[in-house]
């Protein structure tokens, strides 16, 4: 397995510097994807870049195209670089850094299989996000007949590399908030298998928040149409993998 850390930034430029030494710190080579940034966080992240090359790379995107595009990007980037494994953590410094060596181990353990970040939360947490969240869990459930995808919207995952870039390469994935959903959900379809692991999620005071409250609910809306209608395509199947207990997660 080789793994570097994958970091969509998009105007993050007071918290990216922390996350990024704290991934060096556990010996994991980081992809920056600069989503269009202005000028200011762009400077941060040139500065990081060139303070350790041989450990942080840079992929600027002009414009800026929402998080699943940089990550999407970021994927497949990550696959030129020889990379057999990413993993995803935000820019904002929500995730606990500390838990980075049990994801990767769980990679190591299962290099197979996605591993799934389950946000344990402190009282930090808006209650609005909280409570909106559990929608798309039942939603989640629905759609792949199961229990093996705890939480389908944390930020911090480890991906196996060929067969998400063989999926992104067959459909069209959402490109803002609905990536990280949507991609889950398929490559659990794809019969990826899914483990799950605590993690512990703090949103600081003065974060930066991209969530766009009308567009990006809507983006999600949609995604849930499409995907319950491609679970109904996918009904006999996802039944007889029910059936066979494969109804949890490992």
């Amino acid at each position: 397995m080789k793994c570097c850390a994958l970091v969509p930034v998009f105007n993050h430029q007071d918290a990216v510097g922390a996350v990024v030494h704290a991934l060096l710190g556990h010996g994991l080579p980081v992809l920056l994807v600069d989503d269009g940034s202005d000028e200011a966080c762009a400077a941060v992240l040139r500065a990081l870049a060139a303070a350790s090359p041989e450990r942080v790379s840079l992929l600027v995107r002009r414009e800026n195209g929402g998080k699943g595009a940089a990550l999407i990007d970021g994927l497949r980037r990550a696959a030129e670089l020889g990379f057999t494994h990413v993993l995803q953590i935000d820019a904002d410094g929500q995730h606990d850094t500390g838990d980075v060596p049990r994801f990767l181990e769980a990679a190591r353990q299962t290099p197979a299989a996605f591993i799934c970040g389950c946000p344990e939360y402190d009282a930090s947490v808006p209650k609005g996000r909280l409570y909106g969240r559990y929608l798309t869990h039942v939603w989640v459930w629905i759609n792949t007949l199961s229990l093996r995808i705890t939480d389908s919207m944390c930020g911090l995952r480890v991906y196996p590399l060929a067969p998400t870039l063989k999926l992104i390469g067959s459909v069209r994935i959402g490109r803002r908030m609905d990536f990280d959903t949507e991609i889950l959900v398929r490559l659990d379809w794809a019969g990826v298998a899914i483990r799950n692991l605590a993690t512990r999620v703090c949103y600081p005071r003065d974060g930066v928040s991209h969530f766009r409250p009308l567009a990006d609910n809507v983006a999600i809306s949609w995604m849930h149409t499409r995907l319950f209608f491609g679970m109904l395509v996918r009904l006999p199947r996802l039944l007889a993998r029910l059936l066979r207990g494969q109804g949890r997660a490992l």
